[in-house]
């Protein structure tokens, strides 16, 4: 399989001044397998720690802050030369030895033609309990996400409906057959995921329950991984919230949901915990007022997304024996499934060393609520997305804000054919309001970024 992050980690490793790579994600996401395969495609011989596993011998060589003393300690354990420009040193499960992370540093000032990459699925989760300071400005960063729709076609082997995808622009139609076989094959990725183990089951062998045992097995191992890095929190509790995620799905996350008669304060560590080990994600309120989006929020009112749709579908007990079945998947709980597949495409649309922001627009008037289900920020500009599970639907909400904000430029995303209007409407209120309106399928909601500045 491909992965788009494999070109960056390519361009990474031939940077002149490059410097230690630290790789987020949560578990299963696929890191491991790219730090291989990127060693196997550039000819690098891998040396690879593994911290959950490694001896004291191990773990004592890498608290020295001399680089080539942990080199040297390493030849001599595996009884091979290290050439720096032929060696490609990963330090895999860092969670487990945290303080490691600070000695990165000495890496990129005396070791620098040496590529060394980090990885851990829990190292938010794990820092955030610790007291060393990160080496600021000594090591990059670049965050894995589960597989796009992108990479799901290409993994399938539909080069056509790949072009069809990655070549589309706002001024060009798309082929009915093009709409029904993408929209097919997405539905298809709304079950199975991103998650790489499940996708190639199903590419495989095609069947939905077999990939439903691999996802319910990872939600298992994502549950015990807390029992490991936090004597805080029952694993009970954790169970309680990862399940109320997918419930609440495009609604306002209350605390009061989760379980009757537990504390919100508890409900918030464990919410925290989860974000932090990037289970989920916080779509947070903002007034869309100006940039950057994240500097006028409403904290306590926030939705929350799960890593991955397929996950979800598993979390609430959507089996499926054949794809046929999935008609009408979208509109499962509300359209709550429709809003975690667009906020899953935003968080992947962000640049690879940025922080997982999302933000959505709420607002309360005439006794009811406004909201918008994302704003994001391209350039300078702020672009309103309207997500809609069916073919159809009100705009209400949006004619309101686009009229409050004085935008040019709107987003809804639903099952329909591509298509592009210019809106001239009054509003509830009676506001005339005019703006244009990119309306695009699902299936081509993480090309959003790119046709943006096409519309």
């Amino acid at each position: 399989m491909k992965r788009t992050s494999m070109g960056i980690l390519s361009q990474w490793l031939g940077e002149s001044n490059r410097q230690p790579l630290v790789m987020r994600g949560a578990r299963q996401v696929g890191k491991t397998w790219l730090v291989r395969e990127l060693a196997k495609q550039h000819g690098l011989r891998l040396v690879e720690i593994n911290f959950e596993r490694a001896g004291s011998e191990v773990t004592g060589m890498f608290r020295a802050k001399d680089p080539r003393a942990v080199v040297r300690g390493l030849e001599l354990m595996t009884g091979h030369g290290i050439d720096p420009g032929s060696t490609l040193l990963f330090l895999d499960e860092i969670q487990a030895m945290p303080e490691v992370l600070a000695n990165l540093r000495w890496f990129a000032e005396e070791l620098p033609t040496l590529p060394v990459i980090a990885a851990g699925s829990l190292l938010d989760f794990v820092l955030a309990e610790h007291t060393f300071s990160m080496p600021v400005g000594r090591i990059a960063y670049h965050q894995l996400e589960p597989m796009t729709f992108v990479e799901f076609l290409e993994a399938a082997g539909e080069a056509q409906l790949l072009l069809e995808t990655t070549r589309w622009t706002p001024d060009a139609g798309m082929h009915p057959v093009a709409h029904a076989r993408l929209s097919e094959c997405y539905r298809d990725y709304l079950v199975v995921g991103g998650m790489p183990a499940v996708v190639h089951r199903w590419i495989d062998g095609r069947s939905m329950l077999e990939c439903a045992q691999i996802q319910h097995s990872l939600l298992g191992t994502f549950r015990d991984d807390f029992s490991k890095y936090s004597r805080r929190v029952p694993v009970a509790q954790i169970g309680r919230v990862m399940e109320a995620i997918p419930r609440m799905a495009g609604r306002i996350f209350k605390y009061s949901r989760v379980a009757d008669g537990e504390r919100s304060a508890a409900i918030r560590q464990t919410l925290e915990l989860l974000c932090r080990a990037q289970l989920a994600t916080r779509v947070q309120a903002a007034s869309g007022m100006g940039l950057p989006l994240g500097g006028d929020i409403r904290e306590r009112i926030f939705k929350v997304i799960f890593l991955d749709s397929g996950l979800m579908c598993a979390a609430l007990g959507l089996t499926f024996e054949r794809s046929a079945d999935l008609s009408g998947l979208v509109l499962v709980n509300e359209g709550g499934l429709a809003e975690q597949a667009v906020g899953q495409c935003l968080r992947a649309s962000l640049p690879h060393f940025a922080e997982r922001a999302l933000y959505f627009w709420s607002s309360e008037r005439n006794g009811s609520v406004a909201e918008v289900d994302y704003l994001l920020q391209h350039g300078t500009r702020i672009v309103p997305i309207e997500v809609k599970a069916g073919t159809t639907g009100s705009l209400k909400s949006l004619h309101h804000f686009m009229a409050r904000r004085e935008l040019q430029l709107a987003v809804r995303v639903n099952a329909d054919l591509p298509s592009v209007t210019d809106v001239d409407v009054k509003t509830t209120e009676g506001e005339r309001v005019r703006y244009r309106l990119l309306s695009i399928p699902f299936y081509l909601a993480d090309q959003m970024p790119r046709v943006l500045g096409q519309a």
